[in-house]
């Protein structure tokens, strides 16, 4: 099991890792132009792409859940009957999206604010963009299937090309063809349909003949059950999302400086996070793949060594991260009186990463088991119940401290109110597979 898991994770954190660095190198692009409005108008209407494409993150999955099972089962149709109903339900809202393109990027940026060369930048951004919607989520359903039957070399094939094709584009159009903001959009829609080409090419190059038809991909029950584990997942990312958000603009309301320090910390914060997801997705392919063999034992020792798995990439991040921490704040500011606030507040990285480790690996792990009530639950407590009180309570000691005081509180809920939900989980399992 040891060799299945890393070998995944390993796969699965270089193709996560990809996503940040190509990222850094669509800023340096944008931020070499001589006017700065269109890197601040970038990463304005960026923000309404990361929400819109993570809140429709259960495309991948609950895909990979889904998929894994019916693997474990043997059950070679449903396999590719997952794919087809996720597949149809991404067409569906891919298209939605690209129709309704003109009230969704007037609400964004209705709820956005920024200066009007900025906002102006953000909208040439968001028209190019918006028409690669469809490849996105066409990409999300076929990544959640390969990471479903253990092939995430697949995975990090259409990653590598995808954002080394955007590296290109973005030279091409930002550069050569000083398209600015437009260019950068219409970069990254190239580059989305370039990588779905890729991975439909990888699936039909290798597919399974199965016999299949629109009733079985449309079966009533079938369907109703994919929709409410995808309403679930829905739920649990609308909270992590609305969580960091206060977070941001709670930082923002204490003032600039904790504004920026905060932000750089959570930058940080975010790279650890790509790093544990390469390893809670190897955690979705195997638990689904054991829950659908019904080997409980296995199921019981893929947790042991998931968790701990998680601990030690965030034990091992935060000695790099401290170890070189002048290094590393001075590449992302130059700023004195930020790098100092970073540094005061860096210990609240410690308690955030050591139980947010634990929370991914639960997130991964209950993906795989497709048990998306369990995770909305555990986000609705954690959210609700814990991270809103204690940041308002932050607020009103105008207390940066506490608002860190309320993130960590936040991970410690999600690991905790998993951890119980974790246990019936296994005991359930258990009944199931006639294990004592």
């Amino acid at each position: 099991m040891r060799k299945r898991f890393f070998r995944l994770a390993l796969i699965n954190i270089l193709s996560t890792l990809t996503v940040p660095l190509v990222g850094l190198v669509d800023t340096a692009m944008l931020g070499h132009l001589p006017d700065i409005r269109f890197l601040a108008g970038v990463a304005l209407a960026a923000l309404l792409f990361d929400f819109l494409y993570w809140t429709l993150g259960f495309l991948r999955m609950g895909t990979t859940g889904m998929t894994a099972q019916a693997v474990g089962r043997g059950d070679r149709e449903e396999v590719a009957l997952v794919l087809y109903r996720s597949a149809s339900i991404a067409l569906v809202l891919g298209a939605v999206i690209v129709l309704l393109q003109l009230p969704l990027r007037e609400i964004g940026f209705g709820l956005l604010s920024g200066e009007p060369g900025v906002e102006l930048a953000g909208r040439d951004y968001f028209n190019a963009r918006i028409w690669g919607a469809p490849a996105v989520l066409g990409s999300f359903v076929l990544m959640g299937w390969f990471l479903g039957r253990e092939e995430s070399r697949h995975v990090l094939v259409m990653a590598v090309v995808g954002n080394l094709g955007n590296v290109l584009f973005n030279y091409v159009f930002i550069i050569r063809m000083q398209l600015a903001a437009s260019g950068a959009g219409l970069a990254s829609a190239v580059s989305q349909y370039l990588m779905l080409a890729v991975g439909c090419g990888i699936y039909f190059r290798r597919r399974e003949r199965t016999p299949w038809s629109w009733s079985t991909v449309l079966d009533r029950t079938r369907l109703a059950t994919m929709f409410r584990l995808n309403r679930d997942i829905l739920l649990r990312t609308l909270c992590l999302v609305t969580s960091f958000a206060l977070f941001v603009n709670s930082s923002s309301i204490l003032g600039t400086l904790w504004l920026a320090s905060n932000s750089i910390l959570l930058r940080l914060q975010a790279l650890a996070s790509f790093l544990i997801d390469g390893a809670a997705m190897a955690s979705e392919s195997l638990a689904g793949i054991f829950r659908g063999q019904d080997d409980v034992h296995a199921l019981r020792r893929l947790f042991r060594l998931s968790l701990t798995t998680g601990l030690g990439i965030s034990v091992v991040f935060l000695a790099i991260l401290y170890g070189g921490k002048r290094l590393v704040l001075g590449l992302l500011t130059s700023h004195a009186d930020v790098i100092a606030a970073s540094t005061d507040f860096m210990p609240w990285l410690v308690p955030v990463l050591l139980f947010g480790s634990l929370a991914y690996m639960y997130d991964g792990l209950f993906l795989g088991l497709t048990e998306g009530r369990s995770l909305r639950n555990a986000m609705l407590v954690s959210t609700f119940l814990i991270f809103v009180p204690s940041c308002w309570v932050a607020l009103q000691l105008d207390s940066n401290h506490g608002l860190w005081a309320s993130m960590a509180l936040f991970m410690v809920a999600r690991t905790l109110t998993l951890w119980v939900a974790s246990r019936t989980v296994l005991r359930s399992a258990s009944r199931e597979a006639g294990v004592a």
